[in-house]
């Protein structure tokens, strides 16, 4: 059975950062692309970044560009979301999502839900 994972989420200040993890169970995440949503209280879910199988394509969402950086770790079968600079709009329960296996191999896009979600981790960014 395939599962994610999601941790690495908790109580920040404002700028600082956190390292979130989806890990992956029952599968090699490497024959998958990844995207990375977010769910802030009373909004929406939405898209914020995603990697592409080949881990050779990446995208940001707008808000987070220039501050969040999405990579993979092969050795530990995850997908890391490096989060810097963090602000109080960041506040949200973050989720990894895995697309279905060869989609989306050279390329990536956050604006469409995967097959497979993890259960979230709780981001607070206040002060």
């Amino acid at each position: 059975q395939l599962q994610l994972v999601e941790s690495g989420g908790g109580l920040v200040q404002p700028g600082e950062s956190l390292r979130l993890s989806c890990a992956a169970s029952g599968f090699t995440l490497d024959d998958y692309a990844i995207g990375w949503f977010r769910q802030a209280q009373g909004k929406e879910r939405e898209g914020i970044s995603c990697i592409s199988g080949s881990g050779a394509s990446r995208d940001y969402e707008n808000s987070v560009k220039g501050r969040f950086t999405i990579s993979r770790d092969n050795y530990e079968n995850a997908v890391v979301l490096q989060m810097s600079s963090l602000n109080p709009a960041d506040t949200a329960v973050y989720y990894c999502t895995a697309y279905p296996r060869g989609a989306f191999k050279t390329t990536c896009t956050y604006r469409t839900s995967g097959r497979y979600w993890g259960r979230g981790t709780q981001v607070t960014v206040s002060s």
